[in-house]
């Protein structure tokens, strides 16, 4: 299989590392659908990575679906529970990550735009949402080891790569500082290899 996709997406790293945890062999191809002639639109008619592609040339797109069937084809270190409860805890915290990762991508992209078309009050409102969420998200961690369970989830993967996103692209959001919690568990997690190569760059 194949996995299309940039080095600077989070939800690209998130799948990235699900593929290393789950130990699946796949192959990265690196695409962008900000360049000109990109060929993503071909792949996903939302224009929008990752993508991967099947071994019958088949193509699944959205981190969110993406996660699922991996943790489905390999039996192995399952990051999803099966039902019940525990799968919409899991769920639901992969729902907060990329809600701060969809609002921290959205503050990015428009603090790009040119001066005169840059909208001051729509990045402001974008960021409070991250730094809510990020709340949010230490409230419910509180001392615990993991977000959910006695061992890592896709949950954690989520959250790391929201993390690492905001330190990327919004790093005067000092969210380290401000909720040690996050601070631990990120630093845990970048102990991992999966984490620690798949680092944002760019």
């Amino acid at each position: 299989m194949k996995l299309i996709g940039s080095l600077t997406s989070p939800y690209v790293r998130k799948i990235r590392i699900v593929l290393a945890e789950k130990k699946i062999d796949y192959d990265l191809v690196l695409e962008s659908p900000w360049v000109e002639g990109s060929k993503v639109v071909a792949l996903n008619p939302l224009g929008k990575v990752p993508v991967l592609v099947l071994d019958d040339d088949s193509t699944l797109f959205d981190s969110r679906v993406i996660a699922e069937y991996l943790d489905t084809v390999a039996p192995n270190n399952h990051l999803i529970p099966a039902s019940g409860r525990q799968r919409i805890s899991v769920r639901r915290w992969e729902a907060l990550a990329d809600g701060i990762l969809d609002a921290a991508v959205a503050a990015f992209l428009e603090s790009m735009r040119p001066d005169g078309e840059r909208s001051p009050s729509w990045i402001e409102r974008q960021r409070g949402k991250v730094t809510q969420a990020l709340r949010v998200a230490s409230e419910d961690l509180g001392e615990h080891a993991w977000c959910h369970g006695n061992g890592m989830s896709l949950a954690d993967i989520a959250v790391g790569c929201a993390l690492g996103y905001v330190s990327f692209r919004l790093g005067d959001i000092l969210w380290s500082r401000q909720y040690p919690n996050l601070a631990r568990l990120y630093g845990k997690l970048m102990q991992r290899p999966a984490f620690a190569d798949t680092v944002p760059q760019g």
